[in-house]
C-alpha cells in the first residue's frame, strides 16, 4: 500500500536561519552541509553589485565550474593569485546570500524553504554555531518550491529508493510538478514500463535488456557510470517486454521455443488493438481521476468541478464511452445514458471556460470551440493507443522476417548454416535496437501527450537547495600553500580534527 507521504511532492516549510552577525558565516556553512535549505536571494531590479569573491572570480575569466566553499573565511586574493575559482566561486555564492539578508541591529536573518521533516536536524545542526532556523507562515499566494520523493536532489540522508528514483526523469523531463498535485512517478512509471512491454513483446529481447540492467548496476561500462541510477527502469522495462514475449509466443522471433500463451499478433491483429485501446481507456480514466485530485487541490471544489481536466471533462469522457458501448454490444440504454451524462459534463465545462473569456460573443464562441476540441480530442486519445498494438505488430513482423530468413538458408548445406546464424544475430540486433528505441518514443508520447496533459494545469517550481561542498582544510584557506592543504570535502559534521 502506498503511503500519504509517497504520493504527494515533500511537504515544504517556510523557514527563516537567524544568527548574530558574527556567527552569520559559520551558520551558513552549516546549512550548506546540511544541504536541504533553499534561501532567497535579493531581488530588486536594481544592477548587480558584486562581491570581493565575484569581482575576483570575473578577473580571472573562469568559465563555469563547481563551487566550493571553504569553511574558515579565506584569502581571497592568495585565491585570486592561486587560480582557485571553485573556491572563489564558493565564497561568491556565499556573498550572494549574505546580500539577501536582513539585519536588524547585530542580528541578521535569511528567509528561504526547508522540508518539513528536515526542519529539525537543521535547527539542531546551526545551533551549535549560534544560528537559529525558525519556522514561519507560507506567504499568502506564493506556492512553494516542489520536491518530488522519488527526486535524486533531495535531502544526502534521505535518498529516494531506486525504483522511484529511476522513475522520477519521466516526470521531471515533462516539467516541473505544481506543488499542490499529486506525484505521479510511480504510477507513470508502471505504465510506461506496461506499455513498452506490449510493443517491444519478445521474451528473448527482454532477457537482453534486463541484462543491460545489471551491467549498468554494475557501474559498466565506465562512460555510462552516469546512467547506472536508471538500472531498475531498465530491468523493469525488460521484465514487460520479456513477460509480454511469453504472452504472444515470440522468443527472438516466432522460434517455437515458447507456447502462445495468450496471441500471437500476427494472427490476430484485431484482439491485440481491441486490447491496447481498452487499455488506454483505462489509463484515461485514471488520469482524469488524478486530474479531478489536482484540481480540488489547487483549487477547491469549484476547480474541480468545472474543468475540462476534472469533474466535467471525466463527465463527457465517461458519457462517450458509454455511447460506444452501446454501439458495441448493442444496448440502446447504454446510449441515452452516456448522451445524458455527457451533456452535462459539456454543460459544466462550458461553465468553467466561459468564466475564464472575456464574456460576450466572443466568449461564447471560444466556449463552443474549446468544447468541440475537448470533445475530439478525448476520441483521437483513444485512438491513440491502438499504436501499442501498431508497434506490437512491426515487432512480431520483424521478428518474423528474421527467422524466415535464418530458416530458409539454414537447410543449404554448412554455409548456408554460417549465413543463416550471422542473418539471425545481425536481424535480432537491429530488430532490437530499432524497435527499443521506437518503442521507448511512443509510450513517452503516450504519456506526456495523453496522460499528463490531463494531471497538470500549470508547472511548479524546482526546489533548489543550497549545498556546495564544503572544505575544511588544514591550513587557512587562501594563505600560504593553500593549494597543497589537505582537505575534506562532504556535508558531515564538523569535527574538532578538521576545525
Amino acid at each position: 500500500m502506498l503511503r500519504a507521504e509517497s504520493v504527494v511532492p515533500v511537504r515544504m516549510r517556510r523557514v527563516a536561519v537567524v544568527a548574530p552577525e558574527p556567527a552569520l558565516r559559520e551558520t551558513l556553512v552549516r546549512i550548506a552541509e546540511a544541504g536541504c535549505v533553499e534561501i532567497d536571494l535579493a531581488v530588486d531590479g536594481g544592477p548587480a553589485v558584486r562581491g570581493p569573491a565575484a569581482s575576483r572570480l570575473q578577473r580571472l575569466r573562469a568559465g563555469p565550474g563547481p563551487a566550493v566553499l571553504s569553511a574558515a573565511p579565506p584569502d581571497l586574493d592568495a585565491l585570486e593569485r592561486e587560480g582557485r575559482a571553485d573556491l572563489l566561486a564558493g565564497e561568491a555564492q556565499l556573498e550572494e546570500r549574505l546580500g539577501g539578508a536582513v539585519r536588524h541591529g547585530e542580528v541578521a536573518a535569511l528567509a528561504g524553504w526547508c522540508p518539513a521533516a528536515e526542519v529539525e536536524a537543521t535547527a539542531a545542526r546551526i545551533a551549535g554555531a549560534g544560528g537559529a532556523l525558525v519556522p514561519l507562515p507560507t506567504p499568502r499566494g506564493v506556492d512553494p518550491p516542489t520536491l518530488l520523493t522519488g527526486a535524486a536532489e533531495g535531502p544526502p540522508d534521505r535518498r529516494p529508493r531506486a525504483v522511484r528514483r529511476s522513475f522520477a526523469p519521466l516526470v521531471t523531463t515533462y516539467g516541473t510538478v505544481p506543488y499542490a498535485d499529486l506525484d505521479p512517478t510511480l504510477p507513470a512509471g508502471i505504465a510506461y514500463v506496461v506499455m513498452f512491454g506490449l510493443m517491444f513483446g519478445d521474451a528473448g529481447h527482454g532477457l537482453l535488456l534486463l541484462a543491460l540492467a545489471l551491467v549498468l548496476r554494475a557501474g559498466r561500462p565506465r562512460r555510462a557510470a552516469a546512467l547506472r541510477p536508471l538500472w531498475p527502469f531498465v530491468a523493469a522495462a525488460g521484465l514487460s517486454a520479456a513477460l509480454a514475449g511469453l504472452a504472444y509466443g515470440e522468443f527472438f522471433g516466432p522460434t517455437g521455443v515458447l507456447p502462445v500463451l495468450w496471441l500471437a499478433p500476427l494472427d490476430e491483429p484485431t484482439r491485440l488493438l481491441t486490447a491496447a485501446v481498452g487499455l488506454g481507456a483505462v489509463l484515461l480514466a485514471l488520469a482524469y481521476g488524478a486530474g479531478i485530485v489536482n484540481r480540488l487541490r489547487e483549487g477547491g471544489p469549484a476547480a474541480a468541478l468545472y474543468a475540462t481536466s476534472g469533474v466535467a471533462g471525466a463527465a463527457v469522457y465517461l458519457g462517450l464511452a458509454a455511447l460506444a458501448g452501446s454501439v458495441w454490444l448493442g444496448q440502446a440504454v447504454f446510449g441515452v445514458v452516456g448522451a445524458g451524462v455527457a451533456a452535462v459534463g459539456l454543460a459544466f465545462a462550458g461553465v468553467g471556460v466561459y468564466a475564464g473569456t472575456a464574456g460576450g460573443a466572443g466568449g461564447a464562441v471560444q466556449t463552443g470551440v474549446q468544447l468541440f476540441d475537448a470533445v475530439v480530442r478525448i476520441g483521437s486519445n483513444v485512438v491513440s493507443f491502438a499504436r501499442l498494438a501498431a508497434f506490437g505488430l512491426t515487432h512480431a513482423a520483424l521478428g518474423a522476417i528474421v527467422w524466415d530468413g535464418t530458416t530458409s538458408l539454414a537447410g543449404r548445406g554448412p554455409v548456408g548454416v554460417a549465413v543463416a546464424m550471422l542473418v539471425f544475430l545481425l536481424g535480432n540486433a537491429l530488430a532490437f535496437a530499432l524497435e527499443a528505441l521506437v518503442a521507448g518514443v511512443q509510450a513517452l508520447r503516450l504519456e506526456f501527450y495523453e496522460l499528463f496533459s490531463r494531471l497538470f494545469e500549470s508547472e511548479g517550481r524546482p526546489f533548489r537547495p543550497w549545498r556546495p561542498p564544503v572544505q575544511h582544510l588544514t591550513a587557512p584557506a587562501g594563505g600560504t600553500g593553500a593549494s597543497e592543504a589537505r582537505a575534506t570535502v562532504g556535508r558531515g559534521p564538523v569535527t574538532k580534527e578538521e576545525v
